[in-house]
């Protein structure tokens, strides 16, 4: 199959050559040293992780600080995400190809799958936001109904009631069923984008997952007498607390309401230019402070990782007041929500759908 084509507009082409500009302007005029902080990360982030699991094997024998511990490593996972496994997956932490590919590989150590996952990131997500059959990140579960054009069918139908039972195992889902089916699955919207997995990638995959689960779970029964049931319940609860805390960050920045979920066409063409097209299908959130720029990545300014990917998450503060300033002088269609407004349309969005409304208004 063709993969989708944006619409050709020479208009928004020269704006965003403009915009493209003023931010290299306004970039060039900081301080060069700003990444630097990322690289620091890079190596506490996962020191904090293991140090974390060391820790809990040593107090095994306090079920409530093993348990802490494990919780702790969730969160910790979710920060190391955003903060580094994101960013190097664009490159955008050392200069090196290979060095950002080396801290991309922590992700197979934390039970996901590097691998799959920058092809998801980059040749669908990046390439496709929003684009139902392209976009991997709204690819259809099931259970849950994102996509608003597509009507609800069986379950989906009472999935704004259920939603806050699923949501907590989004991890699990990820490292557990949606790894291994982009891998062998042949009707996965990854193949179009990805086409052939070299078998050499299948095997680390599956030997990385059971590593994974060696030490997480099998080293502190072995080793150090933890019973199967504590092992077990800690592992649980740290993933429950990492799924919990990254749909947090992740849930308000795309499907919502007021985003749109473009259409292709029947030659594959979508309706809006590549520069529209990133501003009607992503929002910013308002929250700008300390924690949400030094601990979450700054993906409250996710308009701006979409429209300059090459840039690290340490100059997005600047380059979105260049990017809404640059939208109000040209009738550019740019959204910022404050965090949980944003979430509560994330929940309309879910009930629409779950109601089949837009086949209501189409009608």
């Amino acid at each position: 199959m063709e993969k989708p084509i944006y619409l050709k507009n020479p208009d928004d082409a020269k704006l965003f050559n403009e915009l493209r500009k003023r931010v290299n302007h306004r970039v060039e005029k900081l301080p060069q040293n700003r990444d630097v902080y990322i690289k620091i990360k890079a190596i506490i982030l996962p020191l904090v992780y293991f140090g974390l699991y060391l820790f809990a094997l040593l107090n095994a024998d306090q079920p409530w600080v093993y348990i802490s511990s494990f919780v702790l490593m969730g969160i910790s996972l979710v920060l190391i995400y955003l903060n580094l496994i994101h960013e190097a997956a664009h490159n955008n932490i050392f200069k090196s190809k290979k060095l950002n590919g080396f801290v991309l590989q922590i992700f197979d150590f934390v039970g996901a799958n590097s691998y799959i996952w920058k092809k998801r990131h980059i040749a669908a997500h990046h390439a496709y936001p929003n684009v139902d059959g392209w976009d991997t990140d709204i690819e259809q579960s099931g259970l849950l109904l994102i996509v608003p054009w597509i009507k609800a069918k069986g379950i989906q139908k009472y999935q704004h009631f259920f939603f806050f039972l699923v949501y907590p195992l989004y991890l699990f889902n990820w490292m557990f069923i949606r790894d291994l089916r982009d891998f062998f699955d042949n009707e996965r919207v990854i193949l179009k984008t990805q086409g052939r997995i070299p078998v050499s990638e299948k095997i680390k995959m599956i030997s990385f997952k059971l590593f994974y689960f060696f030490y997480q779970i099998a080293v502190p029964v072995l080793f150090f007498k933890v019973s199967m049931g504590l092992a077990l319940g800690a592992w649980f609860l740290q993933v429950i607390a990492a799924s919990i805390f990254a749909l947090f960050v992740l849930l308000p920045l795309h499907p919502l309401p007021d985003n749109a979920f473009p259409k292709l066409d029947e030659k594959n063409g979508l309706p809006f230019s590549w520069l529209r097209h990133q501003l009607e299908v992503t929002n910013d959130l308002k929250e700008n402070n300390w924690f949400v720029r030094n601990m979450l990545g700054n993906f409250n300014f996710h308009v701006a990782h979409h429209l300059f990917p090459n840039y690290s998450y340490m100059y997005y503060n600047e380059i979105t007041e260049e990017i809404e300033q640059f939208a109000k002088e040209n009738n550019l269609g740019y959204k910022r929500f404050p965090i949980f407004t944003a979430l509560g349309k994330h929940v309309d969005l879910l009930k629409q759908n779950a109601n089949n409304a837009y086949f209501i208004l189409e009608e």
